[in-house]
């Protein structure tokens, strides 16, 4: 069986906001379970924190995240960024909702290379690469 890459957000307590806003831009089945689901909140205030979530978008998209136990130590974005790459209508409509009440780093337009390119920062500090190719990445 093949390896598979699949990013896991943390976020500081607002895990299931962000999900739920994933799912309705990729759309498909968004499953999460919260502390007191798994073994009841160790500290006054976490059993609504998201212990585990994963998002199966229907054209393919895999996201996970969870809440930090302590929200404080939450850094949002970290030293990663999520890339999509596929057709020009999908990326289109990601781009849209991602975009939307986030920051644009780099329009959503045709690059040097030729290629469909954009990159933003969404709402929740998530920042997506988003590229129309055809070939090896798409």
């Amino acid at each position: 069986m093949p390896a598979r890459v699949t990013p896991y957000l943390n976020f500081g307590g607002n895990a299931r906001e962000a999900m739920e806003f994933y799912h309705s831009v990729f759309d498909g089945t968004l499953d999460i379970t919260t502390f007191a689901d798994l073994h009841g909140a160790r500290d006054a205030g976490q059993e609504n924190l998201v212990a585990h979530s994963m998002l199966k978008g229907a054209a393919g998209v895999v996201l996970m995240a969870s809440d930090t136990p302590t929200p404080d130590a939450h850094r949002p974005g970290g030293s990663f960024s999520v890339a999509l790459g596929g057709d020009e209508a999908h990326l289109t409509g990601y781009w849209r909702l991602l975009s939307e009440g986030g920051t644009v780093t780099v329009p959503f337009a045709k690059s040097s290379w030729g290629a469909l390119h954009g990159q933003c920062v969404d709402k929740f500090g998530t920042t997506w690469l988003m590229n129309v190719t055809t070939g090896a990445f798409s």
